[in-house]
């Protein structure tokens, strides 16, 4: 888990667990505990908050979740470093904190709708195959690397290294960011989760959307 605070529209603590991995949860929930944010914006779609509200924030019962055989082979290559989780424990555990303290929590990330057009604008034909290539290729030989943080670094290096991912990453974090803004305008301070692979992008998108010193 790496987190790092910037200033932005207002002051902003930029958070990123790795996707899944049960124990960067304590660390993560600690930073935002102790940053003491107006309003947490997360790196998901209003959709996807919505589902982890209502089937794992309010519900008395978790529903089982299938995996694609990418997700498997990902949570398997976690597993090394301890218990795995799915959906994203950091997500569920930081909207129950959230919840129980009745501060607000937002999507930063575009609609399941804008998303996949996005994907389309960005993500051709050719692309999508090499993709998809790359994504079996790393599921049979996953990167052995001997921290989560390294994994899930490398991990993202593998599958989204071409031009078209690069490019349809760069567009989706900098809705996110835009996003974020938006949720800071009028706010002293907000907390913005993301996945740990997506730090470095939004770090430096948040940075240069900082508003101007005055005189």
């Amino acid at each position: 888990m790496i987190f790092e605070r910037v200033r932005s529209v207002s002051d902003v603590l930029l958070v990123a667990p790795v996707r899944g991995v049960e124990s960067e949860v304590a660390p993560a929930i600690a930073a935002v505990d102790a940053f003491g944010p107006d309003a947490i914006g997360i790196g998901l779609s209003p959709e996807e908050l919505a589902g982890l509200t209502e089937y794992f924030v309010t519900s008395e019962a978790e529903p089982l979740v299938p995996l694609t055989s990418n997700e498997t082979s990902e949570v398997r290559g976690l597993s090394r470093f301890g218990p795995v989780r799915v959906p994203n424990p950091s997500y569920v555990e930081l909207l129950i904190w959230a919840r129980l303290r009745g501060i607000p929590v937002m999507p930063l990330d575009p609609s399941d709708e804008a998303h996949a057009s996005l994907f389309a604008e960005h993500i051709g034909y050719v692309e999508l195959v090499r993709r998809t290539v790359r994504e079996r290729s790393v599921a049979r030989h996953p990167p052995a690397p001997s921290t989560p943080d390294e994994f899930a670094l490398a991990w993202d290096r593998e599958v989204a290294k071409g031009r078209g991912s690069r490019a349809f990453a760069r567009s989706r974090d900098e809705e996110l960011v835009a996003a974020a803004q938006s949720l800071g305008a009028g706010r002293s301070r907000i907390a913005v989760v993301v996945d740990r692979e997506r730090f470095a992008q939004v770090r430096s998108l948040l940075a240069g959307s900082a508003a101007p010193s005055p005189g």
